[in-house]
């Protein structure tokens, strides 16, 4: 058991800071390789769409599993043992890519395992550290950490996107994906350094009909999610959000091209643009020192901004306007996640934070890929109309955030009460 830490910046949470930032960049190495790996060697969308596919079902179906997983047993443990088996698989994979570089049907298989492992690891993964954050930093110093662990993660993604296509055209895919496997060993050997607090568990239940107590905590999860009503309509709300933004994500490049009538090249320029739109957005909620119902009108505010850069982004007709859109999208959706995440955190008890968090990603990201789905049968439909799609997706958004904010005991929860 360790004292309670009485500053952001201790040894344990820069120990999981810096295991993250550096994972983090060895990641986005691993997608830039694998989308150019596939598009060179296949040129098949298709394949990759799959992937992508089947990389998401995991987290919807083992969320609350993993969420529960990390309240019944220590979360430092679940961290680091994802981030060494993640390391270990995608290590395997350069190894087979630098010893039989001509097997183009082995190492699809791969990939495909390696897609669906490294989605069942992410479930479990993501709960553990969201719920994790809070037992390493003072209890006011928890927006100031999820900041950073955002921002970091938004520099690193910055940094891949940046070099990853001139480190693959330079290096070749098999040792971008070696440099991801040896991110995620060196994320997992720093977290071992980490002091984990005592945190409440139920091991004890273990000993009688081990099965019908876990399911019975998972059930706890849902339950206590259903009574905090408040918590409940945020659930709901990032659920569909996700399923209406899902046409942004998967329509862009279509934007690029028949609205913006521009090169390929603008797609990477605007999304580095909104991320650095998030960076800023990051690192703002992190200075900012507010709470109760200041926080709670301003996240409205916020909430609206980004529904309404949604609407009015299929009408941005030129570059300059549409980069304008995509950072201020990026910067207001950079302040909603970090307060949304630190609000959860700090309303949730520590023994079942990661059934919390299970719960959120499961529900928050299960209509995502229906809204990819549709996204785009209703383009093809449409014959590619992107502003329509855009305004209907982006006013329904406006709607559902306007409506919440009406709603007391959701205004009650944003405020911390």
């Amino acid at each position: 058991m360790t004292t309670k830490p009485t500053k952001l910046l201790n040894k344990n949470f820069l120990l999981l800071w810096q295991g993250q930032f550096v994972s983090l960049i060895g990641s986005q190495a691993h997608n830039i390789a694998m989308l150019f790996w596939i598009k060179h060697t296949t040129g098949s969308a298709s394949l990759m769409g799959t992937i992508l596919m089947l990389a998401m079902i995991p987290s919807v179906i083992l969320g609350p599993i993993g969420g529960a997983l990390a309240d019944r047993f220590s979360r430092r443990k679940i961290i680091v043992i994802t981030d060494l088996l993640n390391g270990l698989l995608i290590l395997s994979l350069a190894v087979l890519m630098f010893s039989k570089p001509d097997s183009t049907t082995l190492v699809i298989t791969w990939l495909f395992i390696v897609a669906v492992v490294n989605g069942i690891l992410s479930s479990l993964f993501r709960p553990a550290i969201s719920a994790f954050i809070p037992d390493l930093v003072p209890k006011d110093k928890i927006t100031g950490a999820n900041s950073a662990i955002t921002s970091s993660a938004q520099f690193a993604q910055l940094i891949g996107q940046g070099l990853g296509g001139v480190a693959f055209r330079l290096l070749g895919a098999p040792v971008l994906f070696l440099i991801d496997g040896l991110s995620f060993l060196f994320s997992g050997i720093s977290e071992l350094f980490i002091s984990e607090p005592e945190v409440k568990t139920t091991e004890k239940d273990l000993k009688s009909s081990p099965l019908k107590t876990f399911l019975n905590e998972i059930k706890e999860g849902f339950h206590y999610v259903w009574r905090q009503k408040g918590l409940r309509e945020l659930i709901v709300m990032a659920a569909f959000m996700n399923f209406f933004g899902a046409p942004f994500v998967t329509l862009l490049p279509f934007y690029v091209e028949n609205v913006l009538n521009s090169t390929t090249d603008w797609y990477g320029i605007l999304l580095a643009t909104e991320g650095i739109g998030v960076l800023i957005g990051a690192i703002v909620t992190g200075a900012l020192k507010i709470s109760g119902k200041t926080r709670c009108n301003l996240m409205l505010i916020l909430l609206l901004c980004v529904t309404l850069c949604e609407f009015f982004l299929g009408f941005a007709r030129t570059i300059p306007l549409a980069l304008c859109v995509m950072f201020l999208l990026g910067f207001s959706s950079g302040m909603v996640n970090v307060y949304i995440g630190s609000i959860i955190q700090m309303a949730t008890p520590q023994e079942i934070r990661g059934r919390v968090f299970g719960l959120l990603g499961a529900v928050a990201s299960g209509l995502m890929p229906i809204g990819m789905g549709l996204s785009g049968i209703i383009a093809d439909m449409t014959g590619k109309n992107i502003p329509l799609i855009y305004a209907v997706s982006g006013g329904a958004t406006a709607v559902l955030a306007i409506y919440l904010g009406t709603r007391t005991n959701f205004r009650r929860f944003l405020a911390g009460n």
